[in-house]
This record gives structure tokens, C-alpha cells and sequence, in this order.
């Protein structure tokens, strides 16, 4: 088992991508206005701040979820070494995930984003969710990533090992900040 200070290196990986897509979030929106981050191409298409908004709430349900399955796991002694290998259900959800996006899907309720809200709320949740993600990382340091599961927040029935969790979450996040930079390559796009 790994040390407690040392992340396996599948874990290393997501750590690593999971700060990036928090600077990401810093470049891409850390210089917009409010009016900018809130401005929408067309009605039926989201903001920046609602790409963000919507990881957020993302956040907010998946966490507990991957808490649960984290706990589980220790519980059931589910610990091993990778690198792991994934089911192909966990595979190719992440990959409908991957940006650019091929499919669209409508966000659930609880996932749908507010209609505005501040960049100064936004971009720092944000950020905290990304540590929040890594903190998990460290809790699953040792756990066999592929034995242990995590049910969906939105599927009950859906129950994807502990690693394509994280892929999913880190593929979920790359599809809304790609669509972000949508919206700000966008004609109209507000200059100032």
C-alpha cells in the first residue's frame, strides 16, 4: 500500500489533472466580467457561469457519493495496486463524457444550473471542489480502483468502480469548460 503522502500513480495522475482544470477555470474565466460570465449565446444554450454552475452542483451530489463508496471499499478491505482495468460499462461512459461533446444530454434538476450568479462565487467554488476531489484521492491512496464501486447520484442503478468515477468526473469537467470556451468564442460574445 502506498504511503499516505505518496498518491499511487493512477491517483497521482488524476491529482494532477484535477489542478489543472482548476487553473483552467482561473484563465478562463478569472478575467470575465460579470456581464460576460453570464452572457448566453442563445436561450437555449448555457453561460460560463452555468457550465460552472453546473460542475458545481456536480460536485455537491457526486462527492458524498464517492465518500460512500471510499468508506465501503476500506470497510470490505478492497485494497490493491494498479495500474487497474475498468469495465467496459465504466469505459465508455467516460468516454461520452469526453469533450467535444458528440451527444447532448439535459441536466437533471438537481444538476440544472442557476441563470446567473457572480463570477466571485463561481470560480472559487470551483476551485474548492477541485480540492475537495483531491482529498478523496488521498482518502482512495491504496484502494483497489476497479473492485471498489460508487453509485451514480443520478442512476441508483448505475455503479461504476471507484477509478472510472474520478475519469468521469475529470471527463465531465473537461466537457463544460470546452463548452465554456464555446461561449466565449461565440459572435456577440460581449467585448468589455
Amino acid at each position: 500500500m502506498p504511503s499516505a503522502h505518496i498518491l499511487a500513480p493512477e491517483l497521482e495522475a488524476f491529482r494532477q489533472e484535477f489542478g489543472r482544470l482548476s487553473a483552467e477555470v482561473e484563465a478562463l474565466a478569472g478575467a470575465l466580467s460579470d456581464e460576460q460570465f453570464n452572457w448566453r449565446p442563445a436561450p437555449e444554450r448555457w453561460s460560463v457561469a452555468q457550465c460552472i454552475e453546473h460542475l458545481n452542483a456536480t460536485a455537491r451530489a457526486y462527492q458524498p457519493m464517492l465518500d460512500d463508496g471510499i468508506s465501503e471499499a476500506i470497510r470490505r478491505g478492497l485494497y490493491g495496486s494498479g495500474p487497474f482495468r475498468y469495465s467496459l460499462i465504466g469505459r465508455l461512459f467516460v468516454r461520452s463524457l469526453e469533450p467535444p461533446a458528440k451527444r447532448r444530454f439535459r441536466a437533471p434538476p438537481p444538476f440544472q444550473p442557476p441563470p446567473e450568479r457572480a463570477r466571485s462565487q463561481s470560480v472559487p467554488a470551483f476551485k474548492a471542489y477541485q480540492t475537495q476531489y483531491v482529498d478523496r484521492l488521498r482518502q482512495a491512496n491504496g484502494l483497489d480502483l476497479a473492485r471498489a464501486r460508487v453509485r451514480s447520484p443520478v442512476a441508483a442503478w448505475l455503479r461504476l468502480p471507484l477509478g472510472s468515477a474520478f475519469l468521469a468526473m475529470l471527463a465531465h469537467e473537461r466537457r463544460h469548460l470546452w463548452q465554456a470556451r464555446q461561449v466565449i468564442e461565440s459572435p456577440g460574445f460581449p467585448i468589455s
